[in-house]
């Protein structure tokens, strides 16, 4: 059997660089030429997960199939990827110390002092280890959080520097530097990625590879100027340019022969007899397109500052992609601060303006009354509606209130006193909200669930039978179920262990669907996922 090879791949001088893209593009280029490829995120933060991590200071929470919370980079992995990973493709700082505390007290070390060298890096590595058996990977690519030189991740380039130590033709390690252009000179500088090099010499690990970020590509002198400084060849230094979609990545890298260096670096063959091309026929389809469609995303987490945060969002923003490139369409998406329609409820007229809607998952009460408000307009103007997790209950509220008549019909989430409460409270999630357990406490992960014969659902899945990835705490009221579809509003979907609603839909509409799960987990770019294809189709209809 051969030995699995490593990538680690390391940032300079700024978060947000593009060492996620990065990560998952190198495994796609692996992929490609047929490689079993895997990524593990490691992030430097305490916390144990992301999962209590505010998203407007973090971007969003990604679930796994096995249900960990984790960063959103792990989604950009399986979207390049096409391929599920689990939570131990996930690490933290406080992940890895709680692992060496409890070991300690239960007497794994059998006595020895335990130490932050080496111990905390011997977990690292472990867990790389562990996670490489869990998927079977011949390839593991592995993205250091946060910026060389910070105190947070310096153990984990110790464990990088273990490991290459050991199998010095097993490990590489690839730098993704900065290249900016200040304005008022003109001129790409170099100075930021050369001290990044040297501060990742001082960590005792040579970059073997720099790529090179930045607006515009890098020139010859440049990158003779990075090899001179940093110790390298000129041709281990990659220019990678921003491009106008992510997914444009692979082949920019793979231009500059990225993937035959890398593979030579590691002493590994890629047969280009072997390579599929199935991701640059879905680049070239995706590029003649120029037919648009206007989406509204109606949500919260959108406000930081003067500044727009799609990042809150980015999985769904990638699954309105594929679904509108698989209908031959460009989405125009247009980002709605919920908060604007209860300061002027007038302004949600606009909505008939756009060709479909979305309201993605949240939490809490701010902006609550603007996502109803903008649920009954789909629902009443007949604009194909898609609600996700949050957008699913608000649009049962919205329902209770102005179909029913149940006026105060809220969630407790929002307001316990409520006589008709149609969100309540999972039962299995009483305790750990009595006792202020909300971390890794929610119903996380993938569930299965049953669809009702010919509803929209299952026209739209092919089968009876699905399973979809959860993250949320309440849950719909079935004692308030039989009203509801009495009166056109359908449960087409129920998890078969529980009998708990995650599908509803509205009769009588182009397009009106309410899942409690969250759909954008599971769309690939070479595989979008129906419930957006049929958005997207409904929308191309009005």
């Amino acid at each position: 059997m051969s030995k699995t090879k490593y990538i680690f791949v390391i940032g300079g001088v700024l978060s947000g660089v593009g060492k996620g893209v990065t990560t998952a593009s190198i495994g796609r280029i692996f992929k490609n030429y047929g490689k079993r490829v895997s990524a593990i995120k490691i992030d430097p933060y305490i916390n144990v997960d992301a999962g209590t991590m505010n998203p407007v200071e973090h971007g969003e929470v990604y679930v796994t199939e096995d249900g960990d919370e984790t960063d959103q980079d792990m989604g950009n992995y399986e979207r390049f990827l096409g391929a599920d990973l689990f939570s131990s493709n996930y690490m933290t700082t406080g992940r890895v110390y709680q692992s060496v505390i409890e070991k300690e007290r239960s007497m794994y070390y059998k006595g020895k002092c335990v130490q932050v060298v080496p111990h905390i890096p011997f977990e690292v590595i472990d867990r790389i280890k562990k996670a490489v058996k869990h998927t079977n990977a011949e390839m593991m690519v592995v993205e250091v959080g946060g910026t060389v030189g910070e105190y947070e991740n310096i153990l984990f380039l110790e464990a990088a520097r273990m490991m290459k130590l050991d199998n010095p033709d097993d490990v590489a390690i690839v730098l993704v530097g900065y290249m900016p252009v200040p304005s008022h000179l003109g001129e790409m500088k170099t100075k930021p990625t050369q001290h990044a090099a040297r501060t990742l010499n001082n960590a005792g690990l040579q970059a073997d590879f720099i790529i090179a970020r930045g607006k515009y590509a890098l020139d010859k002198p440049r990158k003779e100027k990075l090899a001179l400084f940093c110790w390298m060849k000129p041709e281990n230094i990659v220019s990678a340019p921003d491009v106008k979609n992510i997914y444009e990545i692979p082949g920019v890298l793979e231009k500059q022969n990225f993937g035959q260096l890398l593979a030579k670096r590691l002493k590994i063959k890629l047969d280009a007899k072997q390579r599929s091309n199935e991701w640059d026929v879905f680049l070239r389809k995706m590029e003649t397109i120029k037919k648009t469609v206007k989406i509204a995303v109606v949500g919260k987490y959108f406000a930081t500052g003067d500044f727009t945060l799609a990042d809150s969002y980015i999985s769904v923003i990638q699954a309105v992609k594929h679904a509108a490139w698989a209908n031959g369409v460009q989405p125009e998406m247009t980002w709605i601060d919920s908060e604007n329609y209860e300061k002027d409820p007038q302004r949600v007229e606009e909505l008939k303006n756009f060709d479909a809607l979305i309201v993605p998952g949240g939490f809490g009460t701010r902006g609550i009354e603007g996502i109803i408000k903008a649920i009954q307009c789909a629902r009443e103007k007949k604009i194909p509606y898609l609600g996700l997790c949050y957008g699913m209950q608000l649009a049962c509220i919205e329902f209770a209130r102005n179909v029913l008549g149940y006026a105060d019909a809220h969630t407790v989430e929002v307001n316990k006193n409520s006589k008709h409460l149609v969100i309540n409270v999972n039962p299995y999630q009483q305790e750990n909200i009595n006792q202020n357990r909300y971390g890794g406490t929610m119903r996380l992960g993938s569930y299965a669930c049953d669809l009702k014969k010919g509803s929209r659902a299952h026209q739209a899945y092919g089968q009876l039978k699905i399973g979809e990835r959860h993250r949320h705490r309440y849950e719909f009221d079935n004692k308030y179920r039989s009203e509801l579809e009495k009166n056109g509003f359908d449960i087409v979907g129920v998890n078969p262990e529980t009998n708990l609603v995650e599908i509803v839909e509205l009769k009588d509409h182009p397009y009106f669907i309410g899942v409690q799960f969250h759909p954008e987990f599971k769309s690939r770019p070479l595989a979008p996922h129906p419930l957006f294809v049929g958005l997207m189709e409904a929308a191309l209809k009005q």
